[in-house]
């Protein structure tokens, strides 16, 4: 009997003897995310826009990026930046990722593959750092600076991780939702009331 026929005493779908069905893991379409998935089990795929996203573990953020460009051809790191999410009880949940107050989103691109991929690692408030990337990607330096400069996210391993944009002797973090010129509601033409 050839493999690819049934046997006698394998159940049909759908037969109560065959045991309760499980749902198979959903294989990404994207190959790249697929290929991340297949090497870090705890990142989670979506698709948003038409774009691959993975969701990261902290832990695996800088070894994921490593993989990116040395085995999946993602020579550029476009940009690193960050969401507050302190004031957004609307946010978008994704199921296999527990939601923090922060995310540090980093867009890669790979010209010899004619692709882009979006990491997302979630970031605790009581812990705001993330291992840098700016040992895999020379281009993260400027940006994760950035990143620290507005919104106090520490990237460990960084080179020079000084405010950018701030004066030295600010204090806060200008972008966080909870920094004092933030909370002041601004009213915009056409707004019926401020947020």
């Amino acid at each position: 009997m050839a493999d690819d026929q049934a046997r006698e005493t394998d159940p049909e779908p759908g037969d109560p003897a065959a045991g309760p069905e499980v749902d198979a893991p959903e294989v990404p379409g994207d190959p790249v995310a697929a290929a991340v998935l297949e090497r870090f089990p705890a990142v989670v795929h979506r698709e948003s826009h038409g774009q691959p996203v993975v969701y990261v573990p902290r832990a695996a953020w800088r070894a994921v990026g490593a993989f990116l460009r040395e085995e999946q051809q993602f020579t550029m790191l476009l940009d690193v930046c960050a969401v507050d999410h302190l004031l957004a009880p609307e946010r978008v949940r994704v199921d296999g990722v527990a939601p923090e107050r922060f995310e540090v989103v980093a867009n890669l691109l790979s010209h010899p593959r004619n692709r882009r991929l979006r990491m997302i690692c979630e970031i605790p408030a009581g812990d705001p750092s993330l291992d840098s990337l700016a040992p895999v990607f020379a281009g993260a330096v400027a940006p994760e600076r950035e990143t620290y400069d507005l919104f106090g996210i520490e990237f460990n391993g960084h080179p020079d991780l000084t405010r950018i944009l701030m004066p030295d002797d600010w204090v806060g973090f200008p972008l966080r939702k909870d920094d004092a010129p933030g909370a002041v509601p601004v009213r915009f033409k056409g707004d019926p009331a401020p947020r």
